[in-house]
């Protein structure tokens, strides 16, 4: 059984830093949070921490916020099991549905039905319900798809019930690649599901690529996805926080891409760029 630690953030102030904090842990293996009234709590499986990697994160290092943490090692139970009995469906504008199998259908036009491991992207963040949002009003028919850093690729999912043609998963973590094959197989749609980063990319090109990864990956994979993007193709981009989007599509313009549409949700930004 995978052994976890437990981290105590206490965060001054909380908003909106805790949401941002969560979002730098995201990306050094840290995978579910609870909110406290004064911060977060994190965990990690002990295997993945990097002392090193936690102590390097931005927010750690900033004047604006005054962050300080403590760890320890929790008990071996099963932490699938605690997840799952802390998911709820999530409804995003009364158009689609997000819910595991044990959720009643709410009839709405789109459902996608997931196992909530605990894979990033299931739909409670709010970088992926802009995603969904801003995909919603985008034309999916036929489209080739990449879902890049898919998490549980409920974007994916979402893409081939708007009509997408073949669609591409990719994410670097092998839970997120195991659970993609069963949430693909739950909503009986047609994935290509791979283990990997940007690195994979260079084979083929696409019509849509999705990206709800953070930052730093973003400015440093954005030339890559550019490259393989159609002419006409559509980027949408997540994971980003409002004080990121100048330094983004400063980026974009680099690239030659064009904004489309901008969407916020809190202190988080969705962008639609068109090449």
């Amino acid at each position: 059984m995978t052994s976890y630690l437990e981290f105590t953030f206490k965060i001054n102030p909380v908003q909106p830093w805790s949401e941002i904090l969560m979002a730098e842990l995201i990306g050094i293996g840290f995978d579910s949070f609870t909110e406290e009234h004064d911060g977060i709590l994190a965990y990690i499986q002990e295997d993945l921490y990097s002392e090193e990697a936690l102590k390097d994160l931005n927010l750690l290092n900033s004047p604006d916020v005054e962050i300080s943490y403590e760890s320890r090692q929790m008990p071996n139970i099963n932490w699938n099991e605690e997840w799952e009995k802390n998911f709820t469906p999530i409804n995003i504008d009364d158009k689609v549905l997000i819910r595991a199998e044990f959720h009643e259908s709410q009839n709405l036009l789109y459902e996608i039905i997931i196992q909530p491991k605990m894979s990033f992207g299931t739909g409670h963040h709010a970088t992926t319900h802009l995603m969904i949002q801003q995909m919603y009003d985008m034309d999916f028919k036929d489209k080739k798809v990449l879902d890049m850093g898919c998490g549980t690729s409920v974007l994916a999912i979402f893409a081939k019930q708007r009509g997408a043609g073949e669609t591409l998963a990719i994410d670097i973590d092998e839970w997120s690649v195991e659970n993609s094959h069963e949430n693909a197989e739950r909503n009986n749609v047609d994935l290509k599901i791979e283990l990997g980063t940007a690195e994979n990319l260079g084979k083929e090109k696409f019509d849509v690529i999705l990206a709800n990864i953070n930052r730093n990956i973003l400015i440093s994979d954005i030339p890559t996805y550019v490259k393989d993007l159609n002419d006409g193709g559509e980027l949408l981009l997540s994971g980003l926080c409002f004080f990121d989007v100048d330094d983004i599509l400063e980026v974009c313009k680099a690239q030659n891409l064009t904004l489309e549409r901008q969407l916020q949700r809190e202190e988080w930004v969705s962008l639609l760029l068109k090449k």
